[in-house]
């Protein structure tokens, strides 16, 4: 066993930069657990999810990060936040290493539309080794909802799914739902973390590649430093889950090409959905078949 610790940086942010905010909360992180070897942060930390404040890459704000992952020597990443480039707008995580170098830029490949207007979608998985410990995957947010990506990402090796996540909306225990799962599935660490007002509402969650949930958060600040052992995941993708399913080994030898996935798949039934719109009220008279009721008025003396 080769122990690799992670902390994952559960925090409010604002609307505009939370750069200085960051750099207290990751001093403070490796004053309390000078062993954490990586940290990160939730979805658009960096500047919170307005499209206005969109950064080049690199630049200043990128640059403010690396000095913070030289100065502490631990692996860093970023979050994410909107990044401008060739006239368009991108959800980019950055990920930089002690030396403080960024090793790679993951474009969130699935924006949260249509919430996410105006985010252009990236088309690039990213995986990295730390050497001496195992493969890393990154995934942003609503990417976790399309079992194919982390698919492709443990198809490739990786070993530990860093998942930066925005969600304030009302579905977060499903969001949450979908991570365990993909720990199951995929067999592998997840490490799931929200940020708190502008950022989200908190429940951040870490799971293990055998299902286990090894940790699950509320909705207060906090600072989540997890001791994995990859060491699990190599053995329950040989072993199977929990000695049981070897579900790596079955898909690797499955019989069947799926043909979704297939040039010239029937997508009339998809096409049928309708646009991906944002839903509306409806409008116009109720239908022919619908009653409506009279307006009762009741008077309180």
């Amino acid at each position: 066993m080769k122990p690799f610790s992670i902390a994952g940086i559960q925090m409010y942010l604002h609307h505009g930069s939370n750069i200085e905010a960051m750099r207290h909360r990751l001093d403070l992180t490796m004053h309390l657990y000078p062993w954490v070897e990586m940290v990160m942060f939730s979805e658009l930390a960096v500047f919170g999810p307005m499209l206005q404040y969109a950064q080049p890459l690199p630049g200043q704000a990128e640059e403010a990060f690396q000095q913070m992952a030289r100065h502490h020597k631990v692996w860093l990443v970023n979050g994410s936040m909107y990044e401008r480039h060739d006239g368009k707008i991108y959800n980019t995580t950055s990920i930089v290493d002690p030396e403080g170098e960024v090793v790679g830029r993951y474009r969130k490949m699935f924006p949260f539309r249509p919430l996410e207007q105006g985010v252009e979608a990236g088309d690039q998985f990213f995986t990295w080794d730390i050497e001496g410990v195992g493969r890393f995957g990154i995934l942003n947010c609503y990417d976790i909802w399309f079992p194919e990506t982390a698919r492709q990402l443990t198809a490739s090796g990786a070993e530990v799914i860093i998942h930066p996540v925005m969600t304030h909306t009302i579905d977060r225990d499903v969001d949450i739902a979908v991570s365990h799962a993909t720990s199951a599935m995929m067999q592998c660490y997840v490490f799931d973390v929200n940020g708190l007002g502008a950022g989200g509402n908190g429940q951040s969650c870490v799971f293990d590649p055998s299902g286990r949930a090894l940790y699950r958060g509320d909705g207060t600040e906090q600072i989540i430093p997890i001791e994995i052992d990859l060491e699990q995941v190599r053995r329950s993708r040989e072993r199977g889950i929990r000695g049981l399913g070897q579900m790596a080994k079955s898909f690797r030898d499955r019989p069947v090409e799926f043909p979704v996935y297939r040039d010239g798949f029937d997508n009339s039934y998809l096409d049928g959905l309708g646009a991906l719109a944002t839903p509306r009220r409806a409008e116009g008279p109720p239908p022919a078949n619908v009653r409506t009721l009279p307006v009762r008025r009741s008077f309180v003396k």
